[in-house]
């Protein structure tokens, strides 16, 4: 019997490989992205603002050697779901890779929170989303599969919000929290160990990547405004970076990843394990 091939360019091989990852013109989903492309494959972005993946495209089309391609989408519906679905089958047959990335943040008092924007809205793109752009992708995602040696992945992207135990941070005001955001991303984890079971009986594994805090529009004010107690919320005492987030997505993405299926791993400088820390997030 022949030694398997350990290498490095057969565990993590994603050349040659088709990816759709939302809200992949900014933050983590373009970092994901990023990493895609420069290592060969065929990326497919996705955002509200056309023109913001038509700029992030191009930017990572020009590193190769892979390409990316950027897509129009508003993903607050099903119907929304399936109209992306429905220019991406226009263009593939297969689908190797979902990235369920897109989202967003609403921080306000407990006392008056916004309904409609803070948790109608974006429970809808930050839950519902997930769901329905993994849905409606399912037959080009069981194409692309190549059985349970290269299942097709789908990775959502949660935080490690969705396990804190408190919703406020050290640099909002007094009474002043993400009470939906986390609540969904909670639901997010959930949602994530509820569809592997099913989904691994057709080939397809789906994983959820936890960040603390990483550069991203959402992370901006805090960065700006409170690096330090930021890092010093993280026992690794720095905040996240590309290359941190390039590593663990190509890792979910090839045959390093394909036999795990339901995890929510955390990528945040050990934050998670420090209870103080985690509550400053």
């Amino acid at each position: 019997m022949s030694a398997p091939d350990l290498s490095l360019n057969n565990l993590f091989n994603v050349k040659g490989k088709v990816a759709l990852v939302t809200g992949g013109g900014t933050g983590i989903g373009k970092m994901i992205a990023a990493a895609l492309v420069q290592n060969g494959a065929k990326v497919y972005i996705a955002s509200r603002k056309l023109s913001v993946v038509q700029e992030a495209a191009a930017e990572l089309t020009a590193m190769g050697p892979g390409t990316c391609i950027a897509l129009q989408a508003d993903l607050g519906s099903k119907a929304q779901s399936v109209a992306l679905a429905e220019q991406l089958k226009q263009k593939e047959s297969k689908l190797h890779i979902l990235v369920n990335n897109a989202g967003m943040a609403w921080g306000s008092n407990l006392d008056d929170f916004d309904e409609k924007n803070g948790w109608d809205r974006l429970m809808a793109l930050n839950v519902k989303s997930v769901f329905y752009m993994t849905s409606v992708l399912l037959p080009l995602l069981e194409a692309g599969s190549a059985g349970n040696q290269d299942p097709a992945r789908v990775i959502n992207i949660s935080s490690v919000a969705g396990s804190a135990c408190s919703a406020e941070d050290g640099l909002s005001a007094p009474g002043n929290g993400t009470w939906s955001y986390a609540t969904s991303k909670a639901a997010v984890n959930h949602l994530t160990r509820t569809l592997a079971l099913p989904l691994a009986r057709r080939t397809i594994v789906v994983n959820a990547i936890a960040p603390g805090v990483f550069p991203s529009r959402m992370t901006k004010f805090g960065i700006d405004h409170g690096l330090s107690i930021m890092e010093k919320s993280q026992p690794l005492g720095r905040i996240g970076t590309t290359e941190d987030m390039a590593g663990l997505a190509l890792f979910l993405c090839s045959r390093a990843s394909a036999h795990i299926t339901g995890a929510v791993i955390p990528i945040d400088g050990g934050a998670t394990l420090n209870v103080t820390g985690l509550s400053k997030l």
